[in-house]
């Protein structure tokens, strides 16, 4: 058996793909500019490395479950009211997660919340970060049927617990019962200080309670747990969906204008 076809048979024996497909190039490469043994084999490896860098991240990107990818770049910060770029950026380099932080993204519908979130989110899986997208009606959902099917506790470790980097979309757009309630109690309870969450909503702290069932308990113990450590990001202004509509005159941006409360619990 010639050398190449051993290397080949090993390379497929210890799964290395790029040595694989690359070794033969290299190592004419190697010969042609006098490369020194060590440097042929930094070259190998760095290929396999990138190799499965590259496919983590896509595999991790899949399984966060975003509902479209967003990115930094493409956020328009001129757009936006309350949005600091600085702060933003800091925030980009994902050192809230290894801190344990939360984010908490406050504006009405349109103003780029779930941009931002999701933006953050990609990041942290290009970085190899185990994230995951969810709004609050599926994770409710999901959660609720968890419970029923008497795999609750697999759930909240496996979905909840498990990801890095945990997304709640949409907190407020519709109330939830007591039970309910208490679901989003237990992911906000089991990621405290545990882990990193961003949560959007389209109602200031002070309307919280009517998402919780008016259950001033439970709203307490969720607001205590997520504004601990937290970054609080308050977006004002029009919805950027109905920024052509407004140009045109056919929509009242008034309408649409998110004004700030002092944030108290009653």
């Amino acid at each position: 058996m010639e050398l190449n076809t051993k290397i080949e048979a090993l390379c497929k024996e210890l799964q290395l793909p790029m040595l694989n497909m690359h070794h033969h190039e290299l190592s004419n490469r190697a010969a042609k500019e006098g490369w020194k043994y060590s440097e042929y084999l930094y070259e190998n490896l760095k290929l396999e490395a990138d190799n499965r860098a590259s496919r983590s991240r896509a595999t991790l990107t899949k399984m966060a479950g975003f509902p479209t990818i967003k990115t930094l770049e493409q956020f328009d910060f001129n757009f936006t009211v309350g949005v600091n770029r600085r702060q933003i950026e800091e925030l980009s380099t994902l050192e809230f997660v290894k801190r344990k932080e939360n984010i908490i993204l406050l504006g009405q519908s349109g103003v780029g919340k779930t941009h931002l979130a999701i933006a953050l989110a990609y990041a942290a899986v290009q970085k190899r970060i185990k994230s995951r997208f969810i709004t609050a009606s599926d994770l409710i959902i999901q959660m609720s049927h968890a419970k029923k099917e008497k795999r609750y506790d697999s759930f909240i470790k496996q979905a909840i617990v498990a990801p890095s980097l945990l997304v709640i979309d949409e907190i407020g757009y519709f109330p939830m019962s007591k039970d309910d309630a208490h679901h989003f109690f237990q992911v906000i309870s089991k990621r405290y200080e545990r882990g990193s969450t961003i949560v959007t909503s389209n109602l200031v702290f002070s309307q919280w309670n009517g998402i919780f069932a008016n259950d001033k308990v439970v709203t307490t113990a969720i607001l205590d747990r997520l504004l601990h450590h937290s970054h609080i990001i308050n977006i004002l202004g029009d919805s950027y969906r109905l920024k052509e509509k407004k140009e045109e005159g056919l929509v009242d941006s008034d309408l649409y204008k998110f004004q700030s409360k002092t944030s108290t619990i009653k």
